[in-house]
């Protein structure tokens, strides 16, 4: 089916925001093109991929599965024209590296622009990938180095781990739930709702470490839903299917009023690392201090 680039743009940026106002923004487009995207999208597919009133914009169901398919196909696109424009700009060195979206805030942002500045010949080509493919794929050696997330369980020999960040696990709710008037939670009053969750065959060290901090209140989670993409868990949150436990930072990348963060007693406390083969290459030691 031909979808447009700026389609596809479009629904990414609604899907990530819940927002046609500020997805607008981002794309530096007025409202009324945005919403043409759209309409001309849902009609290509033959579903409706948003449900919007007044005051709030959510995805359909169909409409999150297909943004679980988009979003990594765009950013494919994206890279694939940003390749081409640097290999005409004459850049040599190339730096393949993987992120997951909970990791990618401000401060990481900043640090891949540090290191552009510092090293103006060598091409970042960045992967949003699931810890388990980045391993992987560092291991098989089409990526030079991964912001994996947690530190994984087991041995990977090959490898080695750069803590670079630590951070507190929040409970995100979806907007008008008892509980998100609330300042601060116990993790133990969610022992009775339904769960939405990073998958453990996608993040294994995420998910046994959301496992075991509700084991450590007292309960088992029921989780309902799972995806490979944390970004994702937060959209289905705001869509009202269940709730979830997830880094702060992650909520800077989700639209406001799309659902609601609430801290933790005792919060759980996670710490990133950044994993790369042993036998690094010139350019990951430049980025590893860059990092550091």
């Amino acid at each position: 089916m031909d979808y447009s680039l700026r389609e596809l743009e479009c629904f990414v940026a609604i899907a990530e925001t819940l927002s046609f106002t500020r997805a607008a923004k981002r794309l530096h487009l007025s409202q009324p093109p945005l919403s043409r995207h759209i309409r001309k999208l849902e009609e290509k597919i033959g579903v409706r991929l948003f449900e919007r009133d007044r005051r709030t914009v959510t995805l359909t169901p169909a409409g999150a599965l297909f943004y679980e398919e988009t979003r990594g196909l765009l950013s494919q696109l994206i890279r694939a024209g940003e390749s081409a424009r640097r290999a005409v700009r004459g850049e040599t060195a190339r730096l393949r590296l993987g992120f997951v979206s909970a990791v990618l805030n401000a401060e990481l942002v900043e640090c891949f622009r540090r290191f552009r500045v510092a090293h103006p010949s060598t091409q970042i080509m960045l992967h949003d990938a699931s810890p388990a493919e980045q391993l992987a794929a560092i291991e098989g050696g089409t990526l030079d180095g991964g912001f994996i997330g947690l530190l994984p369980p087991g041995r990977h020999g090959k490898l080695h781990f750069l803590p670079w960040r630590r951070e507190p696990l929040d409970v995100y709710l979806p907007t008008g739930h008892a509980l998100a008037t609330r300042k601060r939670l116990a993790l133990s009053e969610l022992r009775d709702e339904p769960f939405v969750a990073v998958s453990g065959e996608s993040a294994p060290a995420f998910a046994a470490s959301v496992r075991e901090a509700c084991r450590t209140a007292g309960f088992a989670p029921r989780i309902l839903l799972e995806s490979p993409r944390a970004q994702a868990v937060a959209v289905m949150v705001a869509a009202a299917c269940g709730v979830a436990l997830l880094p702060r930072s992650l909520s800077r990348t989700v639209g406001e009023g799309a659902l609601v963060v609430v801290p933790l007693r005792n919060a759980p406390v996670i710490t990133h690392v950044f994993a790369y083969p042993a036998g690094q290459s010139d350019a990951i030691d430049a980025f590893l201090a860059a990092i550091r």
